[in-house]
């Protein structure tokens, strides 16, 4: 028992990593909680480091969910990656290393995937990547892809039910966490990928 709780420990810890504010302040001195939306995730990096850093930040943020749901199999435990996989979403939303204003768990909840469904995350980082170049927003096409991933769970995973059920709450939460991207959007004021914009 204290082995288990001594790895939920560890996955929020890992999830708490604030990559954003990490690669923003080492390489660039700059905080990136000060600029654009003041979002520590991937997103607002790329808007306000560029390319190379939004780059750093999401695959940093990806590899933490990674790890965290391999925990069990590092420490030889017989749990379900999913439920360490969820304390790191919670690490990287509410991070203890971050003043508790972390991401908005995209790129971490799709790292959980990664190690629990490979096959499952390289179909959603597509439906996500067709839905971006079709709206230009990367909110909108997270939470699409969050749905994409809900149905997939629902009727393609052989009735895993534990995968379901993380599946919702990562779709759920990430809708959550856009829910001003979502006013934005209606008002027609939500900021467009600016290299898929130019001819828009």
């Amino acid at each position: 028992m204290v082995q288990i709780i001594l790895c939920v420990i560890l996955a929020y810890l890992l999830g708490s990593i604030p990559s954003g504010l990490i690669i923003g302040k080492v390489f660039y001195k700059t905080d990136i909680r000060e600029h654009g939306s003041g979002n520590l995730g991937g997103t607002n990096t790329f808007r306000t480091l560029g390319v190379k850093a939004g780059l750093a930040v999401t695959l940093a943020d990806i590899l933490k969910g990674t790890l965290a749901a391999y925990l069990p199999h590092i420490f030889h435990l017989d749990l379900n990656e999913l439920i360490f996989g969820i304390f790191a979403i919670i690490g990287h939303t509410y991070p203890i290393f971050a003043g508790f204003r972390g991401g908005k768990a995209v790129a971490t909840s799709g790292g959980v995937l990664l190690c629990y469904a490979p096959f499952l995350f390289l179909t959603v980082l597509v439906v996500f990547f067709i839905s971006l170049f079709i709206t230009k927003y990367v909110s909108l096409s997270s939470m699409i892809a969050g749905v994409f991933a809900v149905i997939y769970a629902i009727f393609l995973m052989d009735r895993d039910i534990p995968l379901i059920i993380v599946v919702l709450f990562m779709a759920s939460f990430v809708v959550y966490r856009h829910r001003a991207n979502i006013k934005r959007i209606i008002n027609k004021t939500e900021p467009k990928v600016k290299w898929l914009s130019r001819n828009h």
